[in-house]
């Protein structure tokens, strides 16, 4: 019986030390690939629950903007209503009966992670529905509605070039007198890079 036992010993041995016995297990995700994977599931799993069940490959634009409906009444933040008296102030000082809404950009990183998840999974870029310019429109609108809601309008960020340019000349025309002044120029001017 101890030369059965060897045997198979040996047998499961040789099936685990061949090839695939040396590879490391894979690497942990990062946290933007598992909210992508668990992003995906999610919505896959939306579309399973619809009635009838729609498969990932006839989904389109209109299972998207229901799916982001659909998660609002999930959301955390508060947006009030038009006849809110809190409506367009960034701080209110009593609670209100408002709604909670998911945030603008929670919801367009959701959209960007799903769109790189739909790519992943084999979806061609030119029929993404994640990249569809209704996707766009609706979450143009829900940013535009939550900055008024909460009197705190979203600026666009400065391109970075303009600034990288006045820093630079501000950097060039500079004349230091000391090391330490042209060591600290130096030190700004690569921070800037």
């Amino acid at each position: 019986m101890s030369s059965d036992m060897n045997n198979k010993n040996c047998a499961e041995g040789s099936s685990r030390s061949g090839a695939g016995g040396d590879q490391q297990p894979p690497a942990p995700l990062s946290r933007y690939e598992s909210q992508k994977r668990r992003d995906w599931n999610t919505f896959g799993q939306y579309l399973k629950n619809q009635r009838p069940p729609v498969p990932i490959s006839q989904c389109n634009s209109n299972h998207v903007l229901e799916f982001l409906r659909y998660l609002d009444q999930f959301g955390k933040t508060k947006v009030h209503l038009n006849g809110c008296v809190f409506f367009g102030q960034p701080d209110p000082p009593a609670p209100c009966t408002c709604p909670l809404s998911q945030a603008w950009g929670s919801l367009d990183a959701l959209i960007g992670r799903l769109r790189a998840a739909y790519e992943e999974n084999g979806g061609s870029p030119e029929n993404n529905p994640f990249g569809n310019g209704a996707i766009r429109i609706y979450l143009r609108e829900v940013k535009e509605s939550q900055a008024k809601a909460r009197g705190i309008p979203y600026k666009k960020k400065k391109k970075r070039k303009n600034q990288l340019k006045v820093n630079d000349e501000v950097v060039k025309s500079a004349k230091p007198s000391t090391r330490r002044q042209r060591n600290e120029l130096l030190f700004h001017q690569c921070k800037l890079d």
